[in-house]
């Protein structure tokens, strides 16, 4: 048996303190660039900067007088105080003479302090009603505070230090209340009556050494919290000193096996009962056979760190020898033999992965629009030219206008400096340069005036015109122009536009086409009164997306309370529709459909943010580009998501008659789905405040207003007036954001609806309507009262039975606890278990008793319940 030695030489605790280092250092540049932001980053206004600064510098002077007035008083506490208590401090004493002071011929001592009675009053306020000394830190905060508002940088970060002194002045005066027994002579200086007062009832409750210990527990809290104060003292370290050998076992026991560097062998570290004996290990090459010289391995020494980690520090002269016996060769040879016949493991052969650009490169990318690769979007012969689409100019009515205005103008003495015309379809934009001087608001007043001149009805103001330096006013035309669908869609505009759901809503003042994005909305809600042209705006979008959007990529959720205004779009069932499974029509009319299908769409929506986040993407845009580019494996569930957009046209109704039902799943829709491509259109005559209430309204950004027939519901619809004087006949406004467009509606007629969906209808198409997650009620099924019939139990029947059984408690809480049920269902089943036989009757406030004693009796109950 030989004897050999191998030297194991490691360097990597200075790595590890290096790398330690370099953390420090990166995490002090961290906080360094946190406590240097700057108020220029956040773009304020030059005005709210210098109010600042002013602010700070106030600050700084306050933190000044604070400071003279507070140290002054430390020296002159004795005069100030009996002038304090003469006048019963009172701030009202600050500005009266001692004459008028006097006026009881009471001598009032003079006040000492630096900054006269205000100085006095300040000190008597913090130090001795207050807090005490610790007041000055108050001078510290305000200084920190000023300096960072004058400068707009800061040299200690502000909120830590404003936090940190808030808790010093509290403990502080707490603590000189607590040794308030060794000076009771002197005032309330050193802790103020809040800390004497606090210290009182604290003695009160949990005596004088509980207080000691609240204290002592708060101040090491904050120590530990704030310093990561270290509480291993003196007695306790002493008593921990470890030799080598106990450091190595420590170490060994953190893991199973150390890396040993310029090696590639795992060396097992010896146990604590043989940290001294040789180990064992079997030669296996002939490179390990060959006999080395012993060497030895550095012996390490420990260093307590601030961390509370201990370091192993390497000695070049201290060393340890490792002595690795080996065993001999004749031994090796036996033991092989006396093995059992090993079993040889046959390699498995690994399937190639195969990535996303070779799938793409061999099959192309995914494309949703094979299923109805022949679909033929409609063209725009199904559409009427109505009108010639070519704005005619009337000279003679343009000057009769300018001039009605100027003169009315004149009259209330407002000259005119410059005049524009912008002509539209329906309204013509005056555009008015005043000259200096002249107030904008009192054009604004004139409103009425110039209606009456020039006896036209929608007279509007605009003052001033956003981004251009002129007031606007529009005039109405005398011979309106239709603006017709097929003149909008028929411009490159919309052909050749990017948007993910463009909507080509119509023409502007400058007659030019406006196309929005519902993607981007993402939400819009419509108002206006009936006849107003509503419907046919709401048809103008309709038919906008399906001139542009392909089936698989939209899907339409259409929701008619009257029957009859979105009826026309049944043909494009199969094609556009998306529908709740089992039901016969695709467009809702009934109201608790309307509510089964909102809360599914909740579903499905939830479903789409499981499969997004799986994708590791944000929206609905990315994670269909991921899709088609097969990234993503359809095994797993993934699959491309068409947009839905869902369509109410009469939201009034619903909420009469559904109300909160309704608008719950339309405010989860409204604050969540826009991100996985669910977008809302509600329309509704009656923009009264109860139908569109706070919580919707604040979810729609986009509104749009028809004429309405007072300014209440201008402004419950676009939060400003404008929307009733509009002229009608498709005359809208828009409202995104801040900005409030005027707009004349592109004109889709009955007929046109028509044939745009039969057109549509008569290709091929999808064998269903796209089908909604499935929604049960959690009300169960039917609501109505009487006797329970057993045949019609709930599907949660027999789990709810087993756990009322198991907890031997009949109460309807415990089922809509453990089931994660609603009261009405909960309240149901209970009824039913009572109809079994399972719990007995109402017993009031009492829990229900429960008639089965174990799970085994039960089990044979609903084993015959089945059965019968």
């Amino acid at each position: 048996m030989s004897n050999r030695a191998n030297t194991f030489k490691t360097n990597k605790r200075g790595e590890s303190r290096k790398s330690k280092g370099n953390n420090k250092v990166k995490g002090r540049n961290r906080s360094k660039r946190t406590d240097n932001f700057s108020f220029s980053k956040t773009k304020l206004s030059e005005g709210t900067l210098k109010a600042l600064k002013i602010i700070g510098l106030f600050l700084i002077i306050a933190s000044g007088l604070f400071a003279i007035a507070f140290v002054s008083y430390l020296f002159t506490w004795q005069a100030d105080q009996s002038y304090i208590s003469q006048t019963n401090g009172s701030w009202k004493t600050l500005f009266q003479t001692y004459e008028e002071l006097d006026a009881d011929d009471i001598a009032l001592p003079l006040v000492q302090n630096k900054l006269g009675k205000l100085g006095a009053l300040l000190s008597n306020q913090f130090i001795y009603e207050w807090f005490g000394v610790s007041s000055f830190l108050f001078v510290f905060i305000l200084f920190i505070v000023g300096y960072r508002l004058l400068y707009q940088r800061s040299i200690i970060p502000v909120v830590k230090s404003v936090l940190y002194a808030s808790v010093g002045i509290l403990f502080i005066s707490v603590t000189f209340g607590f040794f308030y027994d060794y000076f009771s002579n002197s005032p309330h200086i050193l802790e103020g009556k809040f800390g004497y007062w606090t210290n009182q009832m604290l003695n009160a409750q949990v005596g004088k050494v509980g207080t000691g210990g609240i204290l002592l527990f708060i101040l090491l809290t904050f120590l530990i919290l704030v310093f990561n104060f270290d509480l291993r003292f003196s007695f306790f370290s002493s008593n921990s000193q470890t030799t080598p050998k106990e450091e190595l076992q420590d170490q060994s026991s953190d893991s199973d096996a150390a890396y040993i560097p310029h090696t590639n062998a795992m060396v097992t570290p010896p146990s604590a009962e043989k940290v001294d004996q040789a180990e064992t290990l079997p030669t296996k090459t002939a490179k390990e056979k060959e006999v080395t010289e012993p060497e030895t391995i550095p012996k390490p020494t420990v260093e307590p760190s601030s961390t509370g980690i201990n370091e192993i520090k390497t000695s070049p002269t201290e060393e340890i020898s490792l002595d690795l016996e080996m065993p001999p060769e004749e031994s090796i040879a036996q033991e092989t033999n006396d093995a059992e016949p090993q079993m040889e493991v046959a390699d498995t052969v690994e399937e190639k992965k195969v990535s996303s650009n070779e799938l793409v490169e061999k099959y192309g990318k995914f494309d949703p629009k094979l299923d109805l690769s022949g679909y033929k979007y409609p063209t725009l012969d199904l559409l009427d030219e109505h009108g010639t689409g070519k704005i005619t100019i009337n000279q003679e009515e343009l000057e009769e206008n300018k001039n009605k205005i100027v003169e009315t103008l004149r009259n209330y003495k407002i000259e005119i400096k410059h005049i524009k015309a912008t002509i539209g379809p329906t309204v013509t934009l005056y555009e008015i340069i005043p000259k200096p001087g002249v107030r904008i608001s009192k054009i604004k007043n004139l409103e009425d005036d110039i209606a009456l001149s020039l006896a036209a009805l929608g007279i509007r103001i605009i003052a001033p015109m956003p981004g251009k330096g002129t007031i606007g006013i529009e005039v109405p035309n005398s011979n309106p122009q239709l603006v017709s669908m097929h003149s909008v869609l028929a411009t490159e505009k919309f052909k050749t536009t990017n948007k993910a759901l463009p909507i080509a809503l119509g023409r502007t003042i400058s007659n030019e086409v406006y196309i929005a994005d519902l993607a981007k909305m993402p939400h819009l809600l419509v108002a206006g009164a009936t006849g107003q042209g509503k419907s046919v705006g709401i048809n103008a979008i309709i038919a906008s997306l399906l001139f542009k959007k392909h089936p698989a990529e939209l899907k339409f959720i259409l929701v008619d309370p009257k029957k009859v205004e979105l009826s026309l779009f049944k043909k494009i069932e199969r094609h556009f529709l998306a529908k709740m499974p089992d039901e016969e029509e695709a467009i809702i009319t009934d109201t608790k459909k309307v509510i089964t299908t909102l809360n599914s769409l909740c579903i499905e929506m939830d479903q789409r943010y499981d499969l997004l986040k799986d994708a590791q993407v944000r929206n609905l845009k990315e994670y269909n580009n991921k899709f088609t580019n097969r990234k993503l494996n359809p095994n797993e569930g993934h699959k491309f998501l068409p947009y839905i957009v869902l369509i109410i046209d009469e939201f009034a109704d619903l909420m009469m008659t559904a109300g909160k039902e309704v608008e719950t799943p339309i405010a989860r829709l409204a604050q969540l789905a826009r991100a996985v491509g669910i977008h809302l259109i509600i329309a509704t005559q009656r923009p009264s405040v109860n139908i569109i209430t706070g919580v919707i309204k604040a979810n729609f950004p986009a509104r749009l207003a028809f004429r309405v027939l007072s300014k209440v519901d201008s402004r419950t619809i676009l939060d400003s007036g404008g929307a009733d004087q509009l002229i009608g006949r498709g005359d809208m406004l828009l409202a995104t954001g801040s900005d409030l467009i005027r707009l004349q509606c592109a004109f889709v007629d009955t007929p046109e609806v028509d044939n745009v969906s039969e057109f549509i209808g008569e290709q091929r198409a999808y064998p269903t309507a796209h089908l909604l997650p499935e929604y049960e009620d959690e009300s169960g099924g039917d609501s109505g009262s009487g006797e329970v019939d057993l045949d019609e139990r709930d599907k949660l029947f027999e789990e709810a039975a087993r756990l009322v059984v198991s907890h031997q408690q009949g109460s309807t809480s415990l089922i809509q606890r453990r089931l994660k049920l609603g009261y009405n269902r909960a309240g149901r089943i209970i009824d039913q278990l009572e109809a079994a036989g399972i719990v007995g009757p109402f017993e009031g406030s009492k829990a229900r008793e429960v008639l089965y004693p174990d799970e085994y009796s039960l089990e044979q109950y609903l084993k015959k319940l089945q059965e019968s």
